[in-house]
């Protein structure tokens, strides 16, 4: 076989594999209207798990397929490096060129490990450019008011309904009209001539919702907003609310949550249509919130690289209690933290890395419930060695040795998952007011709820291992002992039966490896009791095994939780007139 026909197939088998995988993909996704109009919600999150998967069996089946093509060639950086050059022309102009050059990436760091990447053998930048032009009028239904809000709604619900009857398709129309009118009668001119309401043209599905995502245009001004349709429980569909503005989307859209299931042959132009309706979102984020993650994370570097280039600042460890089993740092400049596995955990933590690194890999596929922050996993990173302040550097060497290489400017670092920074909760508390101390503490609680019914316990819940978000939920981010809430045995601590048993220094009673006593979760509020107090007030209930065990037994019944990623409070009321309203 001569060279470059050997190039060709090699790099041909690669997007072919793409294609497929593409294809594939689109499939599951497709079939979430389906899953949606049935219920089955045990599948939705099959599907979820089943797509995430789908990825490594794609790059793995084509690395079977080019180690044949290329032989002996496969390792050889020359062979590589001319086979990026026909592949870069193989997808010029593809709809979808920037994922299918991070497709090939992965299967570059299939051979060589996640080392020696450089863009003259893989497409650590894209010759095309980050992402195609943009041109999402392709990408959107408009719906011009024409003085009818009623109108336009009807038209749109219309388009958007499912074979599922709707509940009450008049006092939806109402409910939203009336959310209209009174959120936005003072923020954009609703009678000026050519407003109109833009609506990405599939739903997004995610766990027991679709939502309608999209925005109202008034000349030079818009407001975002996302209309979430529910199962009523009864055969039917409702509108459940309507969120205006980019905080609010931005939360539905969040780190922290499951990714969507939506229909998009074209994703980039759903990317740059939403990061018009979010600014502050990273683009790599919006990629990830549709199951693009492996193209999140190509975009996530690219974006961290540029900021490297143009700012000085160094590296320092992250603020906050040092954990045992993590070593954190980050870049004061950078909205983001690095978190490294230490060689040896600080007793009484007995794990392995491997099993560290299984947990993080659980969260992936799990659904997060908006409790739990999505992470990016890389191997083999590189950075400037000056970048590193000397009491980090002094750290890295203490703790994690074996995770650190030094070749002469350039520092690598060998494993490293990163994520979005938060402020520490125990961090957050000491400059709180009373009123923030109440809503935190809330929110704190519900946290450890949903993750419970989404079948998570946290294991270590100490105030340290969660975070605060900028709109102010509270994240899980210590994933080092999470396991299944339903392998856990929930249990009341006995009641002594002597003097010598109530004074024992120690547990008088057996305590078997999953054994777990919610008594004791007390202790994790030691030293902070103003937080304590406000969290017995509302939350008492976590320390009783009755509630955990009442939580398994749901589980086992097969119920999936709903979880809102909006406040209650701003659900409309589907029984009055008097409708709830996010002003």
């Amino acid at each position: 076989m001569q060279r470059e026909e050997q190039q060709a197939r090699f790099a041909r088998t690669i997007l072919n594999g793409f294609e497929a995988y593409f294809a594939e993909f689109q499939n599951i996704t497709l079939a979430a209207r389906s899953r949606f109009e049935a219920q089955d919600w045990l599948g939705m999150h099959a599907a979820s798990i089943r797509r995430i998967d789908l990825y490594k069996e794609a790059t793995t089946r084509v690395l079977e397929y080019v180690e044949v093509i290329a032989g002996e060639q496969l390792h050889a950086l020359q062979f590589w490096q001319e086979a990026r050059v026909v592949y870069a022309d193989l997808v010029r102009g593809h709809n979808n060129f920037e994922i299918a050059e991070t497709f090939f990436n992965s299967v570059y760091c299939g051979v060589f490990k996640h080392r020696k990447i450089r863009d003259e053998y893989a497409f650590v930048f894209s010759p095309q450019g980050d992402m195609p032009a943009p041109d999402v009028s392709k990408v959107y239904r408009a719906y011009p008011f024409e003085g009818d809000l009623a109108g336009v709604l009807r038209r749109l619900l219309d388009d958007y309904g499912f074979r599922l009857p709707w509940e009450d398709l008049t006092r939806d129309i109402s409910s939203l009209a009336d959310a209209i009118t009174r959120c936005l009668s003072e923020r954009l001119n609703l009678s000026r001539e050519g407003v109109e309401l833009q609506t990405l043209e599939p739903h997004f599905f995610r766990n027991k919702g679709a939502y309608i995502v999209g925005r109202i245009v008034s000349g030079p001004d818009s407001m975002p907003i996302v209309i979430p349709i529910l199962h009523s429980g009864n055969g039917e569909v409702y509108v459940d609310t309507i969120l205006f503005g980019a905080d609010k989307m931005s939360v539905v859209f969040s780190f922290t949550r499951a990714y969507f299931m939506v229909d998009a042959s074209i994703p980039s132009q759903y990317v740059l249509f939403l990061q018009q309706l979010m600014p502050a979102k990273p683009i790599s984020e919006l990629y990830s919130s549709m199951g693009y993650n492996k193209h999140g994370k190509t975009y996530y570097y690219r974006c961290a690289f540029r900021h490297m280039q143009k700012t000085s600042d160094q590296f320092i460890i992250a603020p906050g209690i040092k954990g045992m089993v993590m070593s954190v740092f980050t870049l004061p400049s950078y909205d983001f933290v690095f978190k490294i596995i230490k060689d040896r955990f600080t007793p009484p933590k007995e794990m392995t890395r491997e099993q560290v690194k299984e947990k993080y890999r659980l969260v992936k596929r799990w659904d997060r419930a908006g409790r739990m922050a999505d992470t990016q996993e890389f191997t083999n990173l590189a950075f400037a060695r000056e970048r590193f302040s000397d009491e980090l550097m002094e750290e890295l060497h203490k703790v994690a040795p074996s995770m650190i290489e030094e070749h002469g400017k350039a520092l690598v670092i060998r494993h490293v998952y990163v994520e979005r920074r938060m402020t520490p909760l125990n961090l957050y508390l000491q400059n709180a007011s009373d009123e923030q101390v109440g809503a935190v503490m809330d929110e704190y609680g519900n946290a450890i709820k949903q993750l419970a019914a989404a079948n998570i316990f946290p294991g270590d819940m100490l105030l340290k291992n969660f975070g605060v978000t900028r709109h102010g939920r509270v994240v899980f981010y210590d994933y080092d002992e999470i396991v299944p809430l339903m392998d856990c045995n929930f249990r009341e601590i006995p009641e002594p039966r002597s003097e010598a048993e109530e004074l024992a220094s120690q547990p008088w009673y057996n305590v078997g490896p999953n054994d777990i006593f919610p008594e004791e979760f007390r202790l994790f509020f030691s030293g902070n009791q103003r937080a304590r107090k406000v969290f017995d007030a509302m939350h008492s209930d976590i320390y009783e095994a009755s509630f955990w065990r009442g939580l398994q037994e749901r589980i086992r019944e097969g119920h999936v939780e709903d979880f809102f990623p909006y406040r209650r409070k701003l659900r409309f009321n589907r029984n009055t007139d008097q409708q709830a309203v996010n002003a």
